[in-house]
């Protein structure tokens, strides 16, 4: 806890080392004022009510969506730029193939260029924050200078920040880096460089959340990811949700999926009807990080504090508890309006939209009403199926890791690895289909290990060298699955209901983990039975389930034919064992 002594500090003594590189970001930018955040309320309000007044928010059917506003982004910047999104090693082998590689002094020498009195006229914020509870020895601190108040909000939104995170980064002397400026958001102009090796961010010409929020995607995974492989510990892109059976025994598991497989609708499961006294608790939404802990088990933590989730899609049927999360005190950006404004997006069963996304009267020729990727900020807290277990600073334990993707076919409804290092190939063989989530073409299929391959911040090689070490770190460690909530038959419908009745895969799962539950082994790995699930009360067809647990021997072995090709991109820095897994799944299947 911080003394009396130091709280009555201005906030720019509480730390040299932030000080002194505000004072060169200062030089550097220009800005006409430099703004300190202290994390406070009336700090939250003054800002809210600034961005109000220049037209950057605007307020809500207060009624229906009380204290609730609407940014719109500009056209060309609703979505993450991965092409233009830099990994900056000294040694271009260190970011691997997986990554866009920029020399660093090189990037340095770009981006300076462009920050050069880019903040004349402006504010300057400097965003304290803390990644995970304020007083966990897992969480780490970053502070982010930005132009951008939309930014600072949402950071307010998404991470400890303030005060306390600053008193934590004077007693510790580390932060990680993030320079933020919105530029003149030309798209030419746009460039996220991230440096791993000296824990520093720059980011420019873009004010879209997975560009401009540093705390998220490019401190939670890119750098955090470079820093966990250094420390001896896992920053990875996972929901962690509590499971508590009818008999009181409460599981965690974490489980990584590419974007729009039904990672948010996992972490707020609602369970079905037809499975009374089962509970669900959300500690995380989107990002974990995984420690060994003193038992010999892997515990996790969620570095955020709040959702920034894609908002199409989202109703009172796919997803309750996220649909009641956002009816208050939310931050929505690039929805429709209704005609009593009210924020529209397609899913919703009700309401009509009259404007669209980019404030122009809504016509269906112009494209959907609201942006693909629009999306809400919103405190974690808000969520009703929110665990306390979120603020723990010993973390949860984790019982499984769960991977999955969107698939045809070939992945059946769920199968568990023979132990840890296959699990290292069956997440390192995810695949999935490309969505509006990140710039370029949507339903392409692509290999997303880990769903980490926009988010792992060193060479794939070398990341999974790290998970094979980790897995020799746990006395204990988790039993790692595969699902596939998407499998279709002949005809392209789909063969398993999902959202709540996904919960009888993740019984299974449990089961598994605790030793009570029965399973066939195959090339692949455990598969049940369809007697091992728990069916009661679910409409399926005998033919649905045959197909959700068969295994095709033939597109199995083209799938390891291509997933050795896939591996050959990674040259030698390829471990040995992943290797080994794949030729031992290519003899089974054999």
């Amino acid at each position: 806890m911080a003394t009396a002594a130091e709280t009555a500090k201005p906030l720019s003594d509480i730390s040299k080392p932030v000080a002194d590189w505000v004072a060169s970001v200062r030089e550097l930018t220009q800005p006409e004022h430099v703004h300190w955040c202290d994390g406070s309320d009336a700090e939250y309000q003054q800002l809210m009510s600034e961005l109000q007044a220049s037209g950057e928010l605007m307020k809500l059917n207060e009624e229906h969506y009380p204290n609730c506003f609407l940014a719109r982004s500009h056209p060309s910047d609703v979505a993450r730029v991965e092409h233009l999104t830099f990994v900056c090693t000294k040694h271009k082998d260190d970011a691997g193939p997986n990554n866009n590689w920029m020399a660093p002094g090189e990037a340095k020498a770009k981006m300076e260029s462009l920050f050069k009195g880019c903040m004349k006229g402006r504010t300057l914020y400097v965003v304290p924050y803390c990644m995970g509870p304020i007083d966990s020895p897992y969480s780490r601190c970053g502070v982010e200078i930005t132009d951008s108040a939309y930014v600072v909000i949402n950071m307010m939104l998404m991470t400890r920040a303030g005060r306390p995170a600053l008193e934590r980064i004077g007693r510790e002397g580390s932060f990680v880096k993030g320079l933020h400026s919105t530029g003149e958001l030309d798209p030419n102009r746009r460039f996220i460089m991230h440096f791993p090796e000296e824990l520093s961010i720059m980011s420019f010409g873009s004010g879209y959340g997975g560009n401009a929020l540093l705390g998220k995607k490019c401190h939670a995974l890119r750098i955090a990811s470079y820093q966990a492989r250094n420390e001896g510990w896992l920053a990875e892109h996972m929901l962690i949700v509590g499971l508590t059976s009818p008999q009181g025994e409460t599981h965690y598991v974490a489980a990584a999926f590419p974007s729009a497989c039904g990672k948010t609708n996992l972490a707020m499961l609602i369970p079905p009807e037809t499975m009374p006294g089962w509970k669900v608790t959300t500690v995380g939404d989107d990002i974990a990080w995984l420690h060994p802990g003193p038992d010999g088990r892997l515990y996790a933590i969620n570095p955020e504090a709040g959702y920034f989730g894609v908002v199409p899609g989202t109703n009172a049927k796919t997803n309750r508890n996220a649909f009641e999360m956002i009816q208050r005190n939310t931050l929505f950006t690039n929805v429709a309006l209704t005609e009593d404004n009210q924020p529209w997006w397609e899913g919703l069963e009700s309401g009509k939209p009259v404007t669209d996304w980019q404030g122009r009267p809504f016509d269906a020729a112009n494209g959907p009403a609201a942006q693909p990727n629009s999306r809400f900020t919103v405190s974690a807290k808000q969520n009703p199926c929110y665990s306390p277990q979120a603020d723990s600073p010993k973390g949860v334990p984790i019982s499984a890791i769960i991977f999955g993707g969107r698939r045809r076919g070939v992945a059946p409804l769920v199968y568990e690895a023979r132990d840890w290092n296959h699990g290292v190939l069956v997440g390192a063989s995810v695949a999935s289909e490309t969505t509006a989530a990140a710039i370029g073409q949507a339903g392409v299929l692509r290999r997303d290990p880990m769903a980490m391959k926009p988010f792992a911040g060193y060479n794939y090689g070398d990341y999974w060298a790290h998970w094979f070490d980790m897995g020799k770190k746990l006395k204990h460690p988790p039993k790692i699955y595969h699902v596939n909530w998407f499998r279709r038959d002949a005809d392209g419908k789909f063969l398993w209901p999902g959202f709540g009745d996904n919960l009888r895969v993740l019984a299974w799962i449990l089961n598994r983990c605790a030793g009570k539950a029965d399973a066939q082994e195959m090339a692949i790995g455990n598969l049940p039975r369809a007697s091992d699930l728990n069916l009661e009360g679910l409409k399926i067809e005998q033919s649905a389930l045959d197909q959700l647990l068969s295994v095709n021997t033939e597109e199995w072995r083209a799938e390891a034919v291509d997933m050795d090709q896939y591996l050959n991109e990674f040259g030698d820095r390829t471990p040995v064992q992943l290797r080994a897994e794949v030729a031992a799944l290519r003899t089974r299947l054999s």
